[in-house]
């Protein structure tokens, strides 16, 4: 998901485009993650979540693999594309199955746990995305990433035989859609969750080009610098089930909303790595703080359909991604990096306190 963020100077002028035109390789990926998540869920219901994701993991190894040998920009976006498709159903399914065997009043610090994974390969690919575009074949974090996921198939078919989650005969994609999409709060949640991608995604894509535009770091050092974001969010995660009992889920909302607005305003605007670092560090914090109370509502918001609501919810956080990477382009463009991060600061402030204000009148 990430491993492209640090290339995009690269790609830029290896194919000879824009940036705007080169973080098409993030939005294609998280339009095909987004649009096919809602398929996966019913899927992952009836025939059982970790077959499902076994699958996956197998058609993404190959994806991942066609992405290191693309011959050209174009075949590079229709193999982000098939990646982004295979990718979809891990993450949701995942959190479905974990909503499956594991009672609500542990789950919050079940999944932040669980966080620990994505945070780590977020950061990983970050890193490697910084060091392979200063070397001499960027293409190896795609090789990587296609050996990973062959292994996980490999773990995951085994741990299938025995799997203990859910699964339900019948239903139908859209039915199962509209059922969850009645539910008054799951709507709430699945709007707040893609307003939240929208906001905060279209300025994190952005961080480590900036750094290297306008700060003069490396490549490789700026996508170091961001390792603080995924450091904020292991923060979070060995601290979430204290927190999640002693602030409970509308103080950790709001809290999380301020963190990240105050964060990402120190990365756009105050000319320091050590400062950007600070920053990248508390966003994280504050992004897994609101995002993690967001997904452990998801988890309960239609539990006889557990599978199709926490797809529907990933798919609108990708999706709400998407639009924001594609519209900080845009600004990005017109008025430069800072402006751009600066943009996600105060987008998630009425997106994260609506929530929480909304959370607290539900009780």
């Amino acid at each position: 998901m990430r491993v492209c963020d640090a290339l995009l100077p690269r790609l830029a002028g290896t194919y000879g485009v824009g940036l705007a035109s080169a973080a098409d390789v993030i939005t294609v990926f998280a339009v095909a993650y987004g649009a096919c998540q809602v398929v996966f869920g019913p899927l992952g219901d009836r025939y059982g979540k970790l077959r499902v994701i076994t699958g996956a993991c197998l058609a993404a190894s190959v994806a991942n693999l066609a992405c290191a040998l693309a011959p050209g920009f174009p075949s590079l976006l229709v193999a982000r594309v098939l990646a982004g498709a295979a990718c979809a159903c891990i993450i949701p399914l995942s959190m479905a199955w974990i909503g499956d065997t594991t009672p609500y009043e542990s789950r919050q610090g079940v999944l932040a746990r669980y966080l620990l994974g994505q945070i780590f390969g977020m950061t990983s690919g970050s890193v490697a995305g910084g060091f392979a575009a200063e070397s001499g074949w960027w293409q190896w974090p795609f090789v990587a990433v296609a050996g990973a996921f062959l292994v996980v198939a490999w773990l995951l078919g085994r741990a299938a035989r025995d799997d203990r989650g859910s699964r339900r005969d019948g239903g139908h994609l859209f039915a199962d859609i509209g059922k969850v999409l009645a539910v008054p709060w799951a709507r709430v949640v699945i709007l707040t969750v893609f307003a939240e991608g929208a906001a905060m995604s279209g300025g994190l894509a952005f961080v480590a080009s900036h750094l290297h535009l306008e700060r003069g770091a490396s490549l490789a050092l700026a996508g170091v610098v961001f390792t603080g974001y995924g450091l904020g969010g292991v923060a979070f995660a060995l601290l979430a089930g204290r927190a999640a009992r002693r602030l409970g889920e509308v103080r950790l909302a709001t809290i999380g909303t301020a963190a990240i607005s105050l964060s990402i305003a120190i990365v756009a605007f105050v000319p320091s790595l050590a400062a950007a670092g600070f920053g990248c560090f508390g966003a994280g914090l504050g992004f897994y703080m609101l995002h993690n109370t967001l997904q452990t509502n998801a988890t309960q918001m239609a539990p006889e359909r557990r599978g199709a609501a926490v797809a529907l919810f990933a798919s609108l956080f990708f999706i709400g991604q998407s639009i924001g990477v594609a519209l900080t382009a845009q600004l990005v463009e017109r008025a430069g990096t800072s402006w751009g991060i600066a943009a996600s600061a105060a987008a998630i402030v009425p997106v994260g306190m609506a929530f929480a204000i909304l959370r607290a009148r539900r009780g």
